[in-house]
């Protein structure tokens, strides 16, 4: 259950300036309505509050990370509590928190127990424990002045989550009777049923995605549930150090407490320290009713008591806060019948609900468009049922209608959806109290009886749904990932018209077993008029079934739901009915078997019913509104041509300034910062530069914005800000005097079937230049792989492929060349070749970048350095400035007889200090120079075999950048 986060509000790129264009389409815009009105509030004008907040008591005591975010009125105002996605924390909801107080409410966000920085174990939303705390948040509200109340002790407030927080909401909504309203989004109804699901049986409702349950649990949801409880079990603070940080490995139990440093080895529980690794930050009762599960793939009672105890099934009849549930339609972990269960038991006693679908879910994040749409339905939903009837802002009635994405289908071209982005919505959601049924449609599909394998262990199994990631197959051609032989399929004639389906399909099978019982997966492909198969949002429908007969010609009827889906079956397209034996997403049998698989009605042919929703369109429509919308088409094109117009100027000018001192100094860097959209600064305020004949090393640790500083000198990508200029021309894509810089940067691009030389030869015939040019002999040279160079390069070592790269590089002897990590995969024979290669390169007059991590080849190599950390430069100089002119040198001498005579030359230098070791003579020289050092003993006829500096690169890159960095 991953955090779902919010819809985030582009953030624009710093340094960016509104251009004459651009103001004029905002103006166009505004005048034609279609930018949506500003919110109530500034963002600048929510104040925020942090606490932490002491909650339980004894075992079950925690403290929890709370943020308040507060409205510019500061008058009494409804408050909503966001809760957020498992795995995240209260960052997660932080940019829906400052939307709603911007709109005028008290928003509280917190950490739950186990997450962020609050302590605690995670119960997966235990009643006795996070239900509790958000009781107990709730008391903090009540006691605030600026929180409206309903009664002494009673604040006015909603709840809405996604995911594990959506379960929150709903379990909250049933235990605390002051929750006015909830907006649930993506979560469960039965969490057994979600991990342990089997589709199997009569729907419980005539709603569109009613889906069965078998009481005994049923296919083990593996993938999903193990991803879940991995990120609950990551250690965190100060036992993730203890564990070593991620690196050299984790101490053993007993040895864990002295570990942790600062804690008293005396004082710390074994078992409580077996726990922790084994659990991580999990209760034991949730610990072990995972590692059952896992274990066996069955459900035991008492794993079902835990996720029993942390269903909203339980709590379904007391709730009578306002319901808003939003499901998405991409999702393996909670499908569309989570949430047609929890509108079928909260609206069965009359309380209001609403049902959204939108496509999106845990397998697909949802576009920037429906994200915004989904917080305003939430901020409405709240607007109408927490404000009061007097209030300006509380806005139209939300109703207790049904909305879903309008049905696209996929063309012969796998991946290309028709149709535009549509919302479809009715007056109620099917089958509801109070509501008609949903409409089936039967579809006629047949095939023969058939036999199905299952493999012994279940391996190799079909691929179809990959938690996080949706429809692998779908992506690709679904049939690839049918093993054959494991599965039977029955198909439709093709549609002479479209057909929409929405919900969940069913139809009957008949299915044999020699052991009485069977693991199936039934899946509903559509399968294009050129043999394109496609499985909607990339779901299956598990089946666990038992009692079955053993006897292929008396056959065991099985009603089947398929997954709940909104998908369209575009006229000419067949639907065809998968039912496989394995899954690479579920627990499977050990053991092999044949199953037989028919069609439950007589003959060959059954009737596959599918769900369809009559529903009125949303989309923008009306004459007057096209003719708007063509006058801003209009509008845009002519500010298409002005910006062209003035982008042309700019180009112009910035080609035409060029720096006097450019080919003095290749590399020029003025304040370069390059930050992304989601305000991640990877190269902040970067300026040095290099001079003609030097060897310029750029140290750093990883994530220091070297390699992002490399790709913005190649112009490969733009700097959000600053400049950067190559022999006093500015860099951009394209840029005439970038055929002057030679590079080798991210990989070496070569083509695996060509031989290195004909790789060469091929480089170099795409820059257009004549190959007398080139210097080719040279640059291989370089190459150094003798015969080898005319062999294949997938035959290639990964250390020939980095010589031939770096080849490459240099062919026409550019003025200045770029090398990223030029050392790797080379031995030290090599390494050795190519320093001495690189120094007589910039001896010509050239210059020579070198990205790396290899110190003490930086330190033998270059001739200066520039020292970055977190996208900023902290130090510059050339390598005796940044190790220093002073500090230790160890002195080796050739002749023990001369060992006093050493001694006395340099304590008679200013400052100089001697140790006698076993190494040799050991003098600090502090503040005097090597050279000047070496300078007198050599005069003195002292024989010095060695004379090492004590501090290296690495020394001070360490001391600059933070041993930990």
């Amino acid at each position: 259950m991953r955090p779902v986060r919010g819809p985030v509000r582009p953030r624009p790129r710093p340094g960016a300036r509104a251009t004459p264009a651009a103001s004029l389409l905002l103006l166009v815009l505004v005048l034609t309505g279609l930018l949506p009105p500003a919110p109530a509030a500034a963002a600048g004008d929510v104040t925020t509050e942090d606490a932490r907040v002491p909650v339980g008591e004894g075992d079950g005591a925690a403290e929890l990370d709370t943020t308040l975010y507060l409205p510019a009125s500061g008058a009494p105002a409804p408050a909503v509590v966001l809760a957020h996605g498992f795995g995240g924390s209260k960052q997660s909801v932080a940019s829906d928190a400052r939307d709603l107080a911007g709109r005028g409410y008290v928003v509280l966000t917190y950490s739950a127990r186990g997450f962020g920085d609050s302590t605690g174990q995670i119960g997966l939303n235990d009643p006795r424990s996070e239900v509790a705390d958000l009781s107990a948040l709730l008391d903090r509200l009540a006691a605030r002045d600026d929180v409206r109340l309903d009664a002494d002790g009673d604040p006015r407030v909603g709840v809405a989550g996604a995911s594990y927080g959506g379960a929150l909401s709903l379990l909250a909504a049933g235990y605390d009777d002051r929750v006015d309203a909830i907006a649930p989004q993506i979560t469960w109804h039965s969490l057994t049923a979600a991990l342990f699901p089997s589709q199997v049986g009569e729907p419980a409702a005539d709603t569109v995605a009613a889906t069965p349950q078998a009481e005994d649990g049923g296919v083990y949801k593996r993938l999903w549930s193990g991803l879940f409880f991995g990120v609950g079990s990551a250690p965190s603070g100060g036992l993730l150090g203890a564990l070593g940080g991620g690196g050299g490995g984790a101490p053993a139990a007993a040895d864990l407490p002295a570990a942790l440093g600062s804690v008293d080895p005396a004082t710390v529980d074994p078992q409580a320290v077996e726990q922790l690794l084994t659990c991580g930050r999990f209760t034991p009762e949730v610990c072990a009713a995972y590692q059952s599960a896992a274990s066996t793939g069955t459900l035991t009672p008492e794993v079902a008591a835990v996720l029993d105890r942390s269903s909203p099934s339980t709590v379904l009849d007391r709730i009578d806060a306002p319901t808003l549930l939003v499901q998405g339609t991409q999702d393996s972990l909670f499908g569309l019948g989570q949430a047609d269960a929890n509108a079928r038991g909260i609206a069965a006693d009359g309380t209001p609900v609403k049902v959204v679908w939108y496509a999106g879910g845990h397998d697909a994040q949802a576009s920037e468009g429906t994200t915004a749409d989904l917080r305003d339905q939430v901020a409405g939903w709240f607007d109408w049922h927490l404000r009061s009837a007097d209030d300006p802002a509380r806005g139209p009635d939300p109703g207790t209608g049904f909305s879903f994405p309008a049905p696209t289908g996929v063309t012969a071209s796998v991946g290309t959806v028709q149709g535009g982005s549509r919302t479809v919505t009715t007056a109620a959601y099917p089958g509801l109290v109070g509501t008609e049924a949903a409409q089936r449609s039967p579809v006629p599909v047949d095939g023969p009886l058939q036999p199905v394998v299952t493999p012994a262990g279940g391996t190799p199994a079909a691929i179809t749904v990959v938690p996080g990631l949706g429809s692998l197959a779908s992506a690709l051609t679904g049939t690839a990932f049918e093993i054959p032989g494991q599965f039977a399929a029955f198909e439709s004639e093709p549609l002479g018209e479209a057909v929409e389906v929405v919900g969940a399909s069913t139809i009957d099978l008949a299915v044999a077993s020699p052991g009485g019982s069977a693991t199936l997966f039934a899946k509903l492909y559509d399968v294009a008029p050129d043999g394109t198969t496609t499985l909607p949002a990339g779901l299956v429908a598990p089946l666990a079934l038992s009692g079955l007969s053993a006897d292929p010609t008396a056959p065991s009827t099985v009603s089947v739901t398929l997954p709940g889906i909104v998908h369209r079956f575009e006229a000419g397209h067949t639907l065809r009915v998968v039912v496989s034996s394995t899954d690479q997403a579920f627990a499977l049998p050990a053991e092999a078997g044949v199953y037989s698989v028919a069609l439950a009605a007589g003959g060959n042919a059954a009737a596959l019913a599918v769900p369809t929703v009559d529903g009125r369109s949303e989309s923008t429509g009306g004459t007057s509104r096209w003719l708007v919308l063509l006058g801003v088409l209009v509008a845009l094109g002519l500010l298409g041509w002005l910006a062209a117009v003035l982008w042309g100027r700019r180009r112009r000018a910035r080609v035409s300034r060029v720096e006097p001192d450019g080919e003095d100094v290749p590399l020029r860097f003025t304040g370069v910062t390059k930050a992304y959209k989601d305000g991640f600064v990877a190269v902040r305020d970067l300026s040095f530069e290099v001079r003609r004949g030097q060897v310029l090393g750029l140290l750093g640790p990883n994530g220091a914005g070297k390699t992002t500083s490399l790709r913005m000198l190649m112009g490969l990508i733009r700097p959000t800000d600053g400049r950067i200029t190559v022999f006093g021309h500015e860099v951009h894509a394209g840029a005439p005097v970038l055929s002057r810089l030679g590079s080798f940067v991210e990989g070496t691009g070569l083509q695996p079937h060509l031989s290195g030389r004909d790789n060469l030869r091929l480089y170099w015939a795409a820059t257009g230049r004549p190959a007398a040019d080139a210097h080719m002999e040279e640059a291989i040279a370089v190459a150094g792989l003798g015969a080898a160079l005319d062999r294949p390069v997938r035959r290639y070592s990964q250390g020939m492929r980095q010589r031939v790269a770096i080849a490459q590089a240099m062919l026409g002897l550019p003025d200045l060349l770029v090398l990223d990590e030029p050392t790797n995969g080379l031995d030290p024979p090599q390494i050795h070749a190519m320093r001495e290669v690189l120094r007589s390169y910039a001896a010509t007059g050239r210059t020579v970048i070198v990205s790396s991590h290899l110190l003490s080849e930086i330190e033998q190599t270059c001739s200066h350095v520039v020292v970055m950390a977190k996208g900023q430069k902290i130090a510059q100089g050339t390598v005796e400035e940044i190790v220093g002119t002073g500090g230790s040198v160890l002195v080796g001498l050739a002749d023990d007889a001369d060992t006093d005579r050493a001694v006395a030359v340099l304590e008679g230098l200013p400052g100089v200090a001697v140790e006698r070791t076993d190494e040799g003579l050991v003098a600090d020289l502090d503040g005097t120079s090597r050279a000047r050092a070496l300078q007198a003993l050599v005069a003195a006829d002292v024989s010095v075999e060695a004379f090492t500096p004590r501090r290296r690169l690495e020394d001070a890159f360490l001391a600059l950048v933070g041993e930990e960095a």
